[in-house]
Order: structure tokens, then C-alpha cells, then sequence
């Protein structure tokens, strides 16, 4: 059995070296974000078409930085795989690609940054879990959703006592994507279970100390006829209740809901922040956003409020790009591990198994192979 990846540290990488696969709408938006992160440097881009170099290439001499060497062709991705100048590939193709690619980059010994979801199946998730440890590689999925302003307090709020116990999270993914992206509304409609799951998981996970002191049980799922709404409810083994859900065809206003329920304290991020407490304060609107500012003091809210400062489009991204190189570099334990990773990502097979069978329960895998209790609580180092 290979050794746990459980706050995995590799040699610090002084100047990060970014292979990108796909330079479509989802590459390029990476590589805006990136000219703004120092200590990072994208030398390869690898793509099918030559139109989507030229464009990414573009971004990155338009903004002063050097231009990269550009693959192109169907076998590009496992070219940039096997480049000895790239220190981590970074995935931003089609969901079913995902897993394929992460795991020959890690087999050339390149770390990964994947687009979320890492993998659609669960033997998928157990081939990310298994290469990471084998080739001792960090794989890291891009849950920008980790780094809200909102949930960043809350995580703080819950390390200091400020919810009591917490017995139950609600995380979502609503949003009106009928005209936006007809492409996630096949993906969707065709899927029959929730295909999206990380946006609300990911939080909950890290605030629930998932895998580091307690782990993902089972679920069930239901799903309606026309296959585009889901509802996910989620067991731990300690018996805390996660609910997710994913809505993307009704006119409903955004939210990804980000609900709190503990002995002691209430918090819900939409549609309105609101923070209640059993001393008898409470607060909404902004302010709750005013509070939540007095518990804002990890390294990753820095990064957002360095962001927030900076004037970016989305603090949640240039957070999430700062910690990550700022980690390789610093030779530290990544935010989001291979562990994550593969609970969050299984999600959308197993939702989709539990609603096909009459909201059957379906178990989740443990894949730390019973190594969740090694550590309590997860950290921003």
C-alpha cells in the first residue's frame, strides 16, 4: 500500500513552471489570472487548435510576460506531459479528459491543478488517489469556491468555537445557464444525478474536517423527471447531514446557499448574508459582511483581501492561484489534496446511482484507505 498523502510536502519550487492544457474560454480566463501571480511562469501551452495558442499567447505578451512554447495537436496534452521545464500541469479541458490527463502528468512526475470536477466516475477518483500516492505528486482541483470571502470567516469562525458543533451544512450550484452555457445543460439534462457537485461540497468539506477527523458515509439522491434538478443529502460518519443541490434550469437568482447549523451558531451566505448566535446577536446583510471581516485572518483571506485591493475580477480565483504557487514554492501542504479531490469529484457518479434506484442509499468510498483519522482538522500553512 502506498504511503498517505495527508499534508503531502514536496521540495520547494522556486519559480513555478505552468504547463496549460486548453487554451479555450476556461484556459485563457486561467491565463489572465495568472499574469497577476508572481513567482509563476507558463512556458507551454498545449491545445487542438492553432487559433486558441495564438490567443493565449497573446494574453501573455500583451500583459509583459514572455510568450510560451505552444503544442498543438490531439496528442499535445501528453506532450506538455513529458516536458522536463514544467513543474505542474495545469488542466483546463472538458470534464471527461480531466482524470486521463492528471494522471500521465503525474506518472512524468509533474504535479496537477485540475478543473473541477477532477474525474466523473469513481474509478476514476481511485486512479487519481493512486497515482498521486505512487508517483508522490500533489493533486490539486481548482475549487475556486474555497476561497469565498464569506466562507473563509466562517472557517475561521468555526476554529474558534464561534458555531458550537456543527451538525449540518446546505451547499449549491444555482444558476440560469439555459442561454450561458448550452453545453453544461446537456451535461446536465443527460446525467441524472448532480454531474456539478464541487461548488457546494468543497467548503463543507474543509469545514467539516472531511478526511482529516471525519469522512464522507453515504447519500442519497434525488433528481426530477426532467433530469436538470438535483438534491444530494450526504452522511458523515460522525452523523453530521450535508445537503447539496443543483439547479440550472429554473429562473432562480444564483446561489451556492453556504449554510452553517451548529449548536451555538447559524450562517447562511445567500441569498443574503446572515450570522446568528446563541448569545442573542445577530446580523444580515452588510452587516454580517462587516463581522465576518473581523474573523478574516488566514493566509488564504489575504490573498483574497491582496486580490479584493488589487481590483480583480474574482478575489475567490486570485486567492485560490496565490496559494497554490505560494505552497510550491514554499515547499507546503496544498489547501486542496488528492483527497478532496476524488470525495468531492465521486459525488456525481454515486448522486446519479442513488437516483436512478429509488434514492437507494449508496455508500462513498473512504480513499485515505483508512487513513482519516490521521490528522484532526484541516489548515492553511
Amino acid at each position: 500500500m502506498n504511503g498517505s498523502l495527508l499534508n503531502f510536502r514536496t521540495d520547494p519550487i522556486p519559480e513555478v513552471r505552468i504547463g496549460l492544457i486548453g487554451t479555450g474560454s476556461r484556459g485563457c480566463q486561467t491565463i489572465a489570472r495568472y499574469v497577476e501571480v508572481s513567482g509563476a511562469r507558463i512556458v507551454c501551452l498545449a491545445d487542438i487548435n492553432e487559433e486558441n495558442l495564438a490567443r493565449a499567447n497573446k494574453l501573455l505578451t500583451d500583459s509583459g510576460r514572455p510568450a510560451a512554447r505552444t503544442i498543438c495537436g490531439a496528442q499535445a496534452w501528453q506532450e506538455i506531459c513529458r516536458q522536463e521545464n514544467v513543474d505542474i500541469v495545469y488542466i483546463c479541458t472538458d470534464w471527461a479528459s480531466h482524470a486521463k490527463i492528471a494522471c500521465e502528468a503525474m506518472e512524468n512526475g509533474k504535479h496537477v491543478a485540475v478543473e473541477v470536477p477532477a474525474a466523473t466516475t469513481v474509478s476514476e477518483c481511485r486512479k487519481l488517489v493512486e497515482v498521486a500516492e505512487k508517483t508522490r505528486r500533489h493533486c490539486f482541483m481548482t475549487e475556486n469556491c474555497c476561497y469565498d470571502f464569506f466562507f473563509l470567516a466562517n472557517l475561521e469562525m468555526a476554529r474558534q468555537g464561534k458555531f458550537g458543533d456543527i451538525r449540518h451544512c446546505e451547499g449549491a450550484y444555482i444558476h440560469h445557464l439555459e442561454e450561458e452555457s448550452p453545453w453544461m445543460m446537456d451535461n446536465y439534462a443527460f446525467h441524472g444525478g448532480n454531474p456539478y457537485p464541487t461548488h457546494g461540497l468543497g467548503p463543507i468539506g474543509l469545514l467539516l474536517n472531511i478526511h482529516r477527523g471525519d469522512r464522507l458515509d453515504y447519500l442519497v439522491s434525488v433528481t426530477t423527471s426532467e433530469g436538470c434538478i438535483n438534491n444530494t443529502l450526504i452522511r458523515t460518519v460522525l452523523g453530521r447531514t450535508i445537503l447539496l443541490q443543483l439547479d440550472v434550469t429554473t429562473p432562480r437568482n444564483y446561489s451556492r446557499i453556504q449554510t452553517i447549523c451548529g449548536s451555538r451558531g447559524y450562517s447562511q451566505r445567500y441569498p443574503l448574508a446572515t450570522l446568528s448566535f446563541d448569545d442573542g446577536t445577530s446580523f444580515s446583510g452588510e452587516a454580517a459582511l462587516e463581522e465576518a471581516h473581523r474573523f478574516f485572518h488566514s493566509h488564504a483571506a489575504k490573498q483574497w483581501q491582496e486580490g479584493h485591493d488589487k481590483g480583480v475580477i474574482n478575489e475567490m480565483n486570485y486567492a485560490m492561484d496565490r496559494r497554490l504557487i505560494y505552497c510550491l514554492r514554499n515547499g507546503l501542504p496544498l489547501d486542496i489534496d488528492v483527497y478532496d479531490a476524488a470525495e468531492w469529484s465521486c459525488i456525481a457518479e454515486l448522486s446519479r446511482q442513488s437516483a436512478q434506484n429509488n434514492s437507494q442509499p449508496v455508500a462513498i468510498p473512504d480513499f485515505t484507505n483508512g487513513h482519516w483519522q490521521d490528522i484532526k482538522g484541516h489548515c492553511f500553512f
